[in-house]
């Protein structure tokens, strides 16, 4: 947990839930706060297996996962390839349309990029290509706000992620093990999914299910499953929608490794499935598995 990225503070929390979920269990369990001498703390702990809570760059991405390969440690979640893929929201949303899966129109701008402007119609939500939490991640209405918009997401990133804005409601899918769980609807007090209405107790209302007709969660539902398979994912992950007026779906994303804080989304869905939160940390840690070559498991 914790690492580098910043996404660190809420990577800590994540990792210090499932602690407490696991020693409560009786499991031998040592939280390790990720730094460059990572690799001499597994191998001083003698760990058996690594419970993932890194989000974001160097913990979400396939890094972690690279070294934990080398070093011969099963882990939970994506394998490295999975796990870059749906970091990288370029690749993740080509690998979506190559599956004939729907997703938002978008065009990646790079630095030299930028100041030729963007080719989609306003309004559009500019965000890092490689980037969680809705961090950078902004909203666009007018050309006054994109440049500003385009700015402030570079900070997080040299590629960013302009994506055409789909009015609607906010919808998602948690998966394990290929299993998908209850639908949620996410209303945020502010209007928009961000860090803020992500991490503040009160500042979203979650509706557990989802209060939609049931053909449309059947077909969000599957939607989910065939997105976490097009990018092989494995273990827990977390796949997020927008459905507009008419019904009509949009993937957004794949989380791969999905908070388990008190106001997450993956807790939320897997309760209302009868699954509480200790008994959803003991799944994910039954699913470690060790990677080998492209993503055979050993």
């Amino acid at each position: 947990m914790g690492g580098f990225s910043s996404e660190r503070e809420i990577s800590l929390k994540t990792g210090n839930a499932i602690l407490r979920a696991l020693k409560g269990s009786g499991y031998q369990v040592v939280g390790i706060d990720a730094d460059r001498s990572l690799a001499r703390t597994l191998e001083q702990e003698r760990i058996e297996i690594a419970f993932i809570a890194l989000h974001g760059p160097w913990g979400e991405d396939g890094t972690v996962q690279g070294l934990l390969e080398m070093m011969r440690i099963p882990y939970t979640g994506s394998n490295v390839i999975a796990s870059a893929i749906a970091m990288d929201k370029e690749v993740s949303k080509k690998m979506f349309l190559y599956h004939h899966l729907p997703t938002p129109a978008f065009q990646v701008l790079r630095p030299d990029d930028v100041a030729a402007g963007i080719s989609l119609p306003l309004p559009v939500v500019v965000k890092p290509v490689c980037g969680g939490s809705s961090i950078g991640t902004k909203i666009v209405r007018t050309e006054k706000e994109l440049a500003e918009s385009l700015q402030q997401s570079a900070r997080y990133d040299n590629r960013l992620l302009v994506e055409k804005y789909v009015d609607g409601n906010d919808l998602t899918v948690g998966i394990i093990e290929g299993e998908f769980l209850p639908v949620i609807e996410i209303i945020p007090k502010s209007g928009f999914y961000d860090f803020t209405a992500k991490y503040n107790v009160g500042e979203t209302e979650y509706l557990v299910p989802a209060p939609i007709p049931a053909e449309t969660t059947a077909k969000v539902q599957a939607l989910a499953v065939s997105a976490y398979q097009a990018l092989s994912c494995s273990g827990a992950a977390r796949v997020d929608f927008r459905m507009d007026s008419a019904g009509d779906l949009t993937i957004l994303e794949v989380n791969t490794i999905p908070g388990l804080t008190e106001t997450s989304l993956l807790p939320k869905a897997a309760a209302l499935a009868g699954i509480d939160f200790v008994a959803l940390t003991e799944r994910i840690l039954a699913s470690a598995r060790l990677h080998i070559g492209c993503g055979a498991s050993g």
